[in-house]
């Protein structure tokens, strides 16, 4: 029978949420164990596109909204991380390009001049030209406008590496996830038969809360799953993009974003409006034909002639909302010692760790004693979706 852990804060979903919150608890003097069923990252983490957002995007039409506001402030919280020097040490984590960028192929540029001139998104767009712009946009046929957003892209198998190390001995493999009762009243978890007694426990993971909330008998707070369609292409005719090429609509037309696979080359990865709605409703090979006319109609002097191709189904899990609306912020609710909380996108974990430190701080948890913990089976790192999918 393995032995009883107790512990301060047993947090449940090792993506970059968890993972952020682990650490930042652990840098505070917390004792922390964090419970993984697949692999590290290997939820939403590992197949987010990395774009740590700054809230650019969502000011497309008019005044900033409680989305943009929110969010405005998470990359200088991720640069001051990533240079060392910030709430963690993410030193050494891959940075996949310092900025990101809005494109317009030509057709609306002109209603855009004003837009980015304007108060609300002025010192957070520059217009770029010439050498200035991205690789693959660098071809006399390119008749568009490019502006650069102050938004980091990150490689994020290098960041869930990172984090993973400062997790220290507290990292857990586990598959089967019950409640540990005392009185009717949730004291803990039991992991695959060991039990582990915690001041608070989180729920941080991702689409998997939903069953771990019916294990516990609850019903509330409620998810919802947004999904998407994504698409991958990877070839040597490819080069460095990360961008959201503009539409005639409030959402990027297609949002690319370039990662490195194991062999060397790249691979993009498509999103944006394209993997939504119409593009959910797709079959893989009617999803893969469209963004091949979209890239050829948008990037004719890009060579996808030996290109392989692959889409990926993801399920965004967040809060539930009235009318399937994006959640504006990092989302916590709370019962009794259990939290529970959607970081709702990538850059927004920050967030999320803040929501679950104020809420501890609030009721009054400190560190308790210091007990090392016994040797622990630990999951192994999640594998990016280009490395699945493509050869």
């Amino acid at each position: 029978m393995p032995s009883v852990i107790s512990t301060d804060v047993l947090i449940v979903g090792a993506g970059v949420a968890g993972l952020w919150l682990n650490a930042r608890l652990r840098r505070q003097g917390f004792s922390t164990v964090l419970v993984e069923s697949a692999g590290l990252g290997g939820g939403q983490s590992m197949k987010s596109q990395g774009i740590i957002h700054g809230g650019a995007k969502y000011a497309l039409h008019g005044a900033l909204t409680g989305a943009s506001e929110a969010i405005a402030d998470m990359p200088r919280r991720w640069r001051e991380a990533l240079a060392g020097n910030g709430e963690l040490d993410l030193s050494g984590v891959r940075l996949l390009s310092e900025a990101h960028y809005l494109w317009s192929p030509g057709t609306i540029a002109g209603n855009l001049t004003s837009f980015f001139a304007s108060k609300a998104v002025r010192g957070r767009v520059d217009q770029v030209k010439g050498d200035q712009l991205p690789p693959a946009l660098q071809d006399k046929r390119f008749k568009g406008k490019v502006y650069r957003l102050a938004e980091l892209v990150i490689d994020v198998p290098s960041l869930v590496q990172r984090l993973a190390d400062l997790a220290g001995d507290g990292l857990l493999a586990g598959q089967t996830i019950e409640p540990l009762l005392e009185g009717g009243v949730l004291v803990g978890l039991k992991v695959d038969e060991r039990e582990i007694r915690a001041q608070r426990i989180v729920l941080s993971a991702g689409a998997g809360t939903a069953s771990l909330l019916e294990a516990l008998g609850l019903s509330q707070p409620a998810m919802q799953r947004r999904p998407l369609h994504m698409i991958m292409a990877k070839g040597p005719g490819l080069k460095p993009l990360y961008a959201h090429c503009l539409g005639g609509g409030t959402k990027p037309r297609i949002t690319v974003t370039t990662h490195p696979a194991a062999d060397g080359q790249w691979v993009w990865y498509l999103g944006g409006d394209i993997a939504e709605t119409d593009g959910v409703a797709r079959e893989p090979a009617e999803q893969i034909a469209t963004a091949q006319k979209e890239l050829g109609q948008l990037l004719p002097w890009i060579d996808l002639s030996t290109a392989r191709w692959a889409t990926l189904r993801v399920d965004r899990a967040e809060p539930l909302q009235t009318g399937l609306t994006r959640p504006d912020n990092a989302f916590l609710a709370e019962e009794g010692r259990l939290l529970v909380g959607w970081p709702t996108k990538l850059a927004l974990a920050p967030d999320f760790a803040d929501r679950v430190i104020n809420s501890l701080e609030r009721d009054g948890i400190q560190p308790g004693p210091a007990t090392p913990l016994p040797p622990l089976p630990k999951p192994p790192m999640g594998v990016p979706a280009w490395e699945q999918l493509l050869p």
